[in-house]
Order: C-alpha cells, then sequence, then structure tokens
C-alpha cells in the first residue's frame, strides 16, 4: 500500500491528501489551476493547485511511462490503471483548451457488499430477494446506469449470490469486480504498443472464454460491437451471465446493446437484432446518483419479448421519490409493482420473492 500511495504521490503530490483520504471516489484536474474531487457523491473545488501546466503535463507523462503507455503529441490521451488498481484517463492540449486534464477514478479496497448497499438505502430488502432468484435461477442481467451512478459496485454485489461451484469468466477493461467465488478465471484487455501492434479486446476475449467452458460470464462493462458477440453467447446456452452498460432507462439499456451490436460492422437486420436483444437479457438492474449524492438501484425491470417489433420491459421494483428536505437529502421508498414472470419457477425453487399483492 505504501509503495502504491508512494507511486502516485511522486508524481501527484498537490492532490496527496485527495489520494489518501478513502473517502474522496474521483480527482478531476482541469489543468494546473481548477481540481474537483467527489467525496460522499457531491463535487467540491479544492483549494490545491499544480506549479503551472508544464508540471502536470509532466506528472501526467510520467503516469503514462510508469504504466507502459506513451502521452504525447502523437498519442494526446491515456485511459490506464494504476498500480494501485485505480483508473486513470488523461489528455492533453491542444486537445484541450484549459491545459492537461486528468480523471482519476479511485480504487475501493471495500467491496460494496449487499449487506452495506442495504444499510446505506441503496436497495431494499424485496430488490435483494429478487436479485437473488435473478442469479440463483441464471437469468441475464444488465447493470445500467449513467456514469459514476454505481453500475460496478453493484455488478459485484450481484455477482455475490453466484453459487461457489460455478466457473465464473470474467472479462474487463481494467480490473475493478472482486469476484469471491473459488472457480473464477480473469481476463483484461490490452492496448496496442506504440507501433498499434498487440491489442486484445473485450471482444477478442469474449470470443476466447467461449472455448474455455464457463458457467457464467461477467463482462465489466458493454461499450461497442462486443455487444453481438455477448447477445449470441448468452442465446446459445450461456445463461446467468451479467454486465454493465450506460443507459439511462431500463428501456433505453436495449436500444443501447442495439446500437453498441450495429458497432460490430456485421450486418445483421434490425428485427432480427431486436428479437436476439429481447431473446438474450432477461432483466435490468438500473442504478442512478441522485440530487443529494446518494446512489441507488432505481429499478428492476424484466424485458417482455418483442410487441409489433418494439422493445417491452415491465418494473417488478422501482424507486419512488416523495420529497427532497431543506437539507437536500432525498426521501423516498421502494416499492413493488408487478410480480415477475419467474413467480413460479422461484418457488418451484424454493426460492424467496417478494408479497406482490
Amino acid at each position: 500500500m505504501e509503495n502504491e500511495n508512494s507511486f502516485l504521490v511522486l508524481f501527484l503530490t498537490p492532490v496527496k491528501e485527495y489520494l489518501e483520504d478513502d473517502e474522496v471516489s474521483e480527482i478531476l484536474i482541469n489543468g494546473p489551476e481548477s481540481i474537483y474531487i467527489e467525496k460522499h457523491g457531491k463535487l467540491q473545488k479544492t483549494p490545491a493547485r499544480f506549479l503551472s501546466e508544464p508540471a502536470l503535463k509532466a506528472a501526467a507523462t510520467n503516469i503514462a511511462k510508469s504504466v507502459g503507455r506513451l502521452l504525447n503529441d502523437d498519442n494526446p490521451r491515456l485511459d490506464a490503471r494504476l498500480p494501485d488498481g485505480s483508473r486513470v484517463h488523461a489528455v492533453i492540449p491542444p486537445l484541450t483548451n484549459c491545459g492537461t486534464v486528468i480523471a482519476i477514478r479511485k480504487f475501493k479496497r471495500d467491496t460494496l457488499s449487499i449487506d452495506k448497499m442495504l444499510s446505506f438505502g441503496s436497495i431494499s430488502d424485496d430488490a435483494v430477494l429478487l436479485i437473488k432468484a435473478l442469479v440463483a435461477l441464471h437469468k441475464n442481467v444488465i447493470v445500467s446506469g449513467a456514469t459514476s451512478s454505481g453500475k460496478t459496485s453493484v455488478l459485484n454485489a450481484l455477482s455475490s449470490f453466484i453459487n461457489n461451484d460455478e466457473r465464473v469468466l470474467v472479462i474487463e477493461d481494467a480490473r475493478e469486480l472482486q469476484l469471491q467465488q473459488e472457480h473464477v478465471v480473469s481476463f483484461e484487455t490490452r492496448k496496442p504498443d506504440k507501433n498499434g501492434n498487440g491489442e486484445v479486446t473485450i471482444r477478442d476475449l469474449i470470443i476466447s472464454s467461449l472455448r474455455l467452458r464457463p458457467d457464467r460470464l461477467v463482462i465489466g462493462e458493454i461499450r461497442g460491437g462486443e455487444a453481438l458477440d455477448l447477445l449470441q453467447a448468452l442465446n446459445t446456452g450461456h445463461a446467468g451471465s451479467m454486465s454493465t452498460i450506460h443507459a439511462n432507462t431500463p428501456l433505453d439499456c436495449l436500444f443501447r446493446l442495439e446500437t453498441c451490436a450495429l458497432l460490430s460492422g456485421i450486418e445483421i437486420p434490425l428485427m432480427a437484432l431486436r428479437a436476439q436483444v429481447a431473446s438474450a437479457i432477461d432483466a435490468v438492474v438500473h442504478t442512478a446518483r441522485l440530487s443529494d449524492g446518494s446512489r441507488k438501484v432505481i429499478a428492476i425491470s424484466e424485458v417482455l419479448p418483442l410487441k409489433d417489433g418494439e422493445y417491452q420491459t415491465r418494473d417488478l421494483l422501482v424507486w419512488q421519490t416523495d420529497r427532497i428536505g431543506p437539507d437536500g437529502k432525498v426521501e423516498g421508498r421502494f416499492v413493488l409493482k408487478n410480480k415477475p414472470s419467474f413467480f413460479e419457477q422461484a418457488a418451484i425453487s424454493n426460492l424467496p420473492l417478494p408479497k406482490y399483492e
């Protein structure tokens, strides 16, 4: 731990206190004189400053070198994982007009468990029962939400319900998931070298993983054409798989999957693609960061068959905001909506579900 911190502090001394503060989740450097942090879900400006733009750019360049990457005029963007597991993205001028921009998302060693989510009010007991049943019944689940809404943390919590005797293959761009099962095989993508060679993508790893006898696939995040490979895997017997995607609603999640699949470069009729999406995904767990900075699972929705060629979802549980207090705190409750289609299937398997009216 000390060696990892010293590595960071060596290049990022002006933000040392925020790197060492476990309550700070992100550090956002917008040039040498504008530095923000995210703490308890809220952004706040700090008094920290770098001596100059050259000093900040040198820090970013040294971080890139230390992880075997280049950051220069020919390669003005850096996307990397630091030794402590934190993610860093940097962009240098002339792509930016405020100086070098760096975003550091700190790696959390303490896994966000379901119990912690319950204590934070991020999820309800009924939601936990639904999620347990979805995982136990090998339903394919996508965790959707906006940036920094807690998708990866929720995916980590979901994965905790996977049986210990299953073989789980995990594929990520940068390792963030911390599965506790005994039989977990983790894969990580690789960026191309300075000559543009040697790249290994999520898509490549999905194809490899299907030849390695997985009971479940857990994909860190869907961003592009790998969506089509994942859909085909889910439709050919790899049930119980999980992933995350950026989306604004559970229904939007399905459209985003469709769009990503179209980026694969493989021509496929739209109706055929939509049929694959609707068939492959059983449920969407949607997350959000509310106005007071709290993160919650605000919806668990089933994916229904297509109707007249259009996607359909059915909410099983949603978060309902009742009021915003004088202190800005969001007050509300989790509300059960519709009985799941797998209600009888869960009963046969002796899986408890919420008591729907």
